[in-house]
């Protein structure tokens, strides 16, 4: 089927009521995978390091945003590139963090500045006609927000204060620098990453049935659903319960959503960060990463400890259900389903921005 038709099956002017889920081809067709590539990952503002890894002059954060090798490094200021040397297209530095006081690729030896500008080209001397200046890295638009660096890769796009609209505000009143780093850990699933949006912006609806754990700690009663710009806040009051989840998950529950693959979920003195980076059209990358307040008098060692291992069960839940949405994604049995109007308005925005995007990219 040719690819515009596969997206002109979704309906996006239908109100939330009425809504009909993307079709399935959106999640198991290889081309909508890298049209998702060139266009929604391409043009968004995505989160590629955190701003303490790139305090001092030489760190770095080398990593891939959208599928390109991208190196972020500190030097006068805190700049972005592509990870690629101009001479052979060797990754220039190893994938993952480090310091150093210049970018040499391993290949050749071509040599970089911090400023990307090419320094030293080893045994080179009898080339003609070629100028250093113009033989840097190719840069990319990084700008910092709250404890990340964000990085896009088309120019043309809006800054990033535009992009993340109303949430640019919406999180500041949270004081969520104040939270220290803990961990990092990631999960590789067998699933589109739209699960795993979908199912983290389906309002709380599965939590009674999937995590009956957490729905005990959380009051349901109350919980709410707003959706704005490019992003959606889920937010439930916690209940005081004698149990393991609810030690470790005290005050308003926040769940926070950005267009199109960026999770924050806020409780009291704890921030858990979830990205979810494609792989394949059947695979993704889930990335935790959780900080907390440590002047918060009940924020210890084995209260940390605790709160991982918590968030490590909800997840193992989570996997479970999307690896078999994905099988059924894959029927014949199925081609498109509905949404919930007073749960899956979150969802309902998100495929709603996947199709613009999409669409006008074609």
């Amino acid at each position: 089927m040719i690819l515009k038709n596969i997206i002109e099956q979704y309906n996006a002017v239908l109100p939330l009521e009425q809504a009909v889920t993307p079709p399935s081809a959106w999640y198991t067709n290889s081309a909508i995978a890298k049209l998702e590539q060139d266009s929604v990952f391409s043009d968004s503002w995505l989160v590629a390091a955190r701003k303490e890894f790139l305090q001092e002059s030489g760190q770095y954060v080398a990593t891939t945003i959208a599928g390109q090798p991208i190196v972020i490094v500190r030097g006068e200021t805190i700049k972005g590139f592509y990870n690629v040397c101009q001479h052979h297209a060797a990754q220039v530095m190893e994938t993952g963090q480090g310091c150093a006081r210049a970018l040499t690729c391993p290949y050749h030896g071509w040599t970089y500045k911090l400023d990307g500008s090419l320094a030293v080209t080893p045994q080179f001397e009898n080339a003609d006609d070629f100028d250093k200046a113009t033989h840097g890295l190719k840069e990319v638009r990084v700008e910092v927000w709250q404890q990340w660096v964000f990085v896009c890769l088309n120019d043309d796009a809006p800054a990033l204060s535009e992009f993340l609209g109303e949430l640019y505000h919406q999180l500041e009143p949270l004081n969520l620098n104040k939270m220290r780093f803990h961990q990092r850990v990631s999960y590789d699933l067998a699933c589109n990453w739209k699960v795993y949006v979908d199912n983290f912006l389906d309002g709380g609806y599965h939590v009674p049935f999937l995590h009956k754990g957490l729905s005990s700690a959380l009051d349901g009663k109350h919980y709410k659903i707003e959706v704005t710009d490019k992003y959606c806040l889920q937010s439930c009051p916690t209940k005081q319960r004698d149990n393991d989840i609810s030690q470790v998950r005290t005050g308003t529950a926040r769940y926070y959503w950005q267009y199109p693959n960026l999770m924050i979920n806020c409780y009291d003195a704890i921030m858990g960060i979830i990205i979810v980076e494609p792989v394949a059209v059947n695979k993704c990358k889930i990335i935790f990463e959780y900080y907390f307040d440590d002047n918060h008098p009940l924020i210890d060692e084995d209260f940390k400890n605790h709160s991982v291992d918590v968030a490590d069960k909800i997840q193992d839940e989570d996997v479970a259900i999307c690896l078999s949405v994905q099988q059924g994604l894959s029927s014949k049995g199925y081609e498109t389903g509905r949404l919930v109007p007073s749960k899956e308005a979150g969802e309902h925005l998100f495929h709603k921005l996947l199709y613009k995007d999409m669409k006008n990219h074609l």
